[in-house]
């Protein structure tokens, strides 16, 4: 859950070319991502496509639970939505929904990112809570930021990150 008193950064710059920026209920161009069927699978462990109503109750959903971000990168000297990312301690969900972004070391620069902010937060513990065992992206990705499988899943496995 949101931490109580701790206001969400409006933008969080974490190089020159790449940010997150806080969610502000414009969400229509993410609809593309979430019509993707292999997309879907690596979030969902499904290939149904997102309506406009699903992707809105999805973000909500994320929004109420951590901070949630659009992942953007600076291309013709504009930020481009690219992907997204909601951070609390139980949990950090993230996508590059703009496939072409995908294993170019963007989701490894944004936990990185995300877990500096977990650390000046006061987390002792960071946790992602489920990474199913085909998503090898994701997994490499936390794995590399040194998130280590703790327990089994349905589908996969949970992730610990000790900040202490």
């Amino acid at each position: 859950m949101p931490i109580q008193g701790i206001e969400q950064p409006a933008v969080i710059q974490i190089d020159p070319g790449l940010r997150l920026r806080k969610y502000d209920g414009k969400d229509d161009f993410a609809l593309a991502w979430y019509q993707d069927e292999e997309t879907v699978y690596l979030v969902d462990g499904k290939r149904n496509r997102y309506t406009a109503e699903k992707l809105k109750e999805m973000y909500t959903y994320l929004n109420r639970m951590g901070e949630l971000y659009f992942i953007e990168v600076l291309q013709d000297n504009a930020y481009k939505p690219i992907g997204d990312v909601t951070f609390w301690q139980e949990d950090m969900p993230i996508v590059i929904g703009d496939k072409s972004y995908r294993g170019k070391g963007i989701g490894k620069k944004v936990v990185r990112a995300l877990v500096a902010r977990g650390k000046a937060l006061g987390f002792q513990k960071m946790y992602v809570a489920d990474i199913y065992s085909y998503n090898q992206g994701s997994r490499r990705c936390f794995e590399s930021v040194g998130f280590r499988e703790y327990a089994k899943t349905e589908m996969g496995a949970k992730y610990l990150l000790d900040l202490s």
